[in-house]
């Protein structure tokens, strides 16, 4: 009921206001129910918030900025795992050869042989044989006064003989420090030259001795020479004992 007042008044004031404009200087009498003494009413609670509107437009870009600083250096990361081996490249060409080396020290190379024969038959038998003919004995370690030979070098050594036979058989023994090592035995045929030979390996300590002689009694001591017939003995060091 109210409202509908409110309404109706606000109808009327425009007919007033016409009869006011028509005598200028009158005074407007105050509506009907209005007091002298008249305020404003109480305001009124704040209305709910409207719904959201639409997101605007994206902006258009700005310009690019300077450059940061450089940030720290991280920690090392931890190793990888190897990758797989490739397939081989294929061969280069040679390379320029290097400049030759200097000369070394030249080692020292041991030697120790001889080559004796005999000049004239042997007759006593149990002693050594003295080859006298001299084919070689450059370091003089075979004696041709005792028929011995001198180990001066500790090594392993070869050793041979070579014995013309004539008149009689041959028994042959080669001694080594007062021990025979090696026995031959040839029969001799009649009217014709035999041979006998032997060779052996020994290994020998510094001051032993080697030589021949025959042995058995002098039935046996058919060991011959000549100028035309020969019997040799011969032995040299193969390699020396380095302990």
């Amino acid at each position: 009921m109210l409202l509908l007042g409110a309404v109706l008044l606000l109808l009327a004031l425009p007919s007033r206001a016409q009869e006011t404009a028509e005598k200028p200087g009158e005074q407007l009498p105050l509506p009907k129910g209005a007091c002298a003494g008249w305020m404003a009413g109480i305001p009124g609670h704040p209305g709910h918030n409207g719904t959201p509107g639409r997101d605007g437009r994206d902006g258009t870009p700005g310009e690019k900025g300077e450059k940061g600083d450089t940030g720290l250096t991280g920690p090392k990361g931890d190793t990888g795992e190897s990758g797989v081996t490739g397939v081989e490249g294929p061969r280069g060409f040679p390379g320029i050869p290097g400049r030759k080396g200097e000369p070394g020290e030249s080692a020292y190379v041991y030697r120790s042989a001889f080559s004796v024969g005999l000049e004239t038959r042997v007759t006593v038998p149990n002693v050594p044989i003295r080859f006298t003919k001299i084919f070689y004995n450059q370091q003089n370690h075979y004696d041709g006064t005792t028929g011995k030979f001198h180990c001066n070098i500790p090594g392993l050594y070869y050793f041979s003989f070579h014995i013309t036979v004539y008149l009689k058989d041959v028994k042959v023994s080669l001694y080594q420090k007062d021990k025979a090592m090696l026995f031959t035995y040839d029969q001799y045929q009649d009217k014709n030259v035999d041979q006998a030979s032997g060779s052996v390996l020994l290994y020998l300590e510094k001051g032993d001795q080697v030589w021949l002689q025959v042995y058995g009694d002098g039935e046996h001591n058919g060991v011959y020479a000549d100028n035309v017939n020969d019997s040799t003995f011969t032995g040299f060091l193969l390699y020396h004992n380095i302990e």
